[in-house]
């Protein structure tokens, strides 16, 4: 995959007039310019912000999951996915064996990321553009992007509004190509290099998550072939549906229909067999301490919480069938008929020690930049 500073490279030679060096820098400055939705106040980084992990900030874990949009009051029904790491991800395509692999969102609808940038502006609930004319003409406002589109994509580029907004969504795929998303400097990436011993819980945690004989984590979390490869993304990219319940108490507060189930997969438009309802792609665990909430429509706010979710399947002990956040039942799947129970049911019950390991694990996934977050997420 050829990176943002590669493709720059061969771009500025031939861009001597562009205010910008490369795709990859114009792709910066549309990501965090807010001009891009109907009322000027949202911009990519808005619900993708790089000082919070690539998450939306706004989002209060224990209160909500669901991004405002640019409008002040519409909200979506799905927990805005982490940006960083997702250059990672393959396009979207269904393999031989009938599962599905890849893309972008949690159903893996664009292709990627250049088509994932191209939704946002033209959601209604999101940025809220009428149509990509209306975003090319906001485009056209700024002298510096005139110049840096007829610089970087050719003289032709303003010639119609596709052309203009598909080079749009390039540059921003650029820019999240570049090492700022996915720096690989974690204290994991560290313990890998020989520069940081992992705690006994941390090492635990470690053994546990990548052993097929106790776990079923990295049945889904696993990319690389060996636990000790470089480069792990903690995750294979593939669909499941792991029998998520639905977020009640965020959807009863947020005013919203409290029985909507989420078709998941079904709702890509390459996709139109009912056996893929309810599962979405895996997503990195990348961050994952400092990106909360969680699943795809925020329902857990704890790390820890997940893990145990993840244990019902494996454990008959009662106190395993409740959910610590709310001392109530976990709640019933929201779509149940295609719950990937082969995959869920690999591996033993957890004791709350190899939980609280498993999570100690978890959070040195977290990039070196985010490490003060892990006391705020605590």
């Amino acid at each position: 995959m050829q990176s943002a500073s590669d493709v720059g490279a061969t771009e500025v030679a031939n861009a001597p007039n562009s205010p910008f060096a490369d795709k990859a820098e114009l792709g910066e400055a549309l990501y965090f310019d807010p001009n891009l939705s109907a009322n000027r106040t949202q911009a990519c980084a808005t619900c993708h912000e790089p000082s919070a992990g690539f998450k939306d900030p706004r989002i209060d874990v224990a209160n909500g999951a669901f991004s405002l949009g640019d409008d002040g009051k519409s909200l979506g029904d799905r927990n805005a996915p982490m940006a960083a790491y997702a250059k990672f991800s393959p396009t979207f395509h269904v393999r031989d064996d009938g599962v599905a692999v890849g893309g972008q969102f949690w159903d893996g609808r664009a292709a990627d990321l250049a088509e994932q940038a191209g939704g946002p502006p033209l959601n209604p609930i999101e940025m809220g553009m009428p149509d990509k004319a209306s975003v090319v003409a906001r485009l056209m406002e700024d002298e510096d992007y005139v110049a840096g589109f007829k610089a970087l994509f050719g003289d032709d580029v303003w010639s119609d509004s596709e052309t203009a907004y598909g080079a749009m969504t390039q540059a921003i795929a650029a820019f999240e190509q570049g090492d700022e998303f996915a720096p690989f400097d974690s204290k994991y990436d560290r313990f890998l290099r020989g520069e940081y011993k992992m705690t006994p819980q941390e090492e635990l945690g470690r053994v546990l998550f990548f052993s097929q004989q106790f776990t079923n984590c990295n049945t889904c979390h696993m990319l690389k072939t060996s636990p000790t490869a470089e480069g792990e993304t903690f995750t294979n990219y593939e669909f499941h549906n792991i029998g998520v319940p639905r977020n009640v108490a965020t959807r009863k507060a947020n005013a919203k229909d409290v029985s909507f189930t989420d078709n998941g997969l079904l709702d890509n438009p390459a996709i139109d067999d009912p056996a893929y309802r309810g599962k979405y792609k895996t997503p990195s665990l990348r961050n994952v301490a400092v990106t909360g909430p969680y699943m795809h429509n925020g329902v857990f706010a704890d790390l820890e919480t997940v893990v145990r979710f993840y244990n019902k399947y494996n454990s008959k002990a009662k106190a395993n069938q409740t959910n610590p956040e709310t001392g109530q039942p976990w709640g019933d799947a929201e779509v149940p008929e295609t719950i990937s129970l082969k995959e869920l049911e690999q591996g033993d019950a957890l004791d709350s020690k190899r939980i609280k390991a498993i999570v100690a694990f978890l959070k040195t996934l977290t990039d070196a930049r985010y490490e003060p977050l892990l006391v705020r997420a605590k």
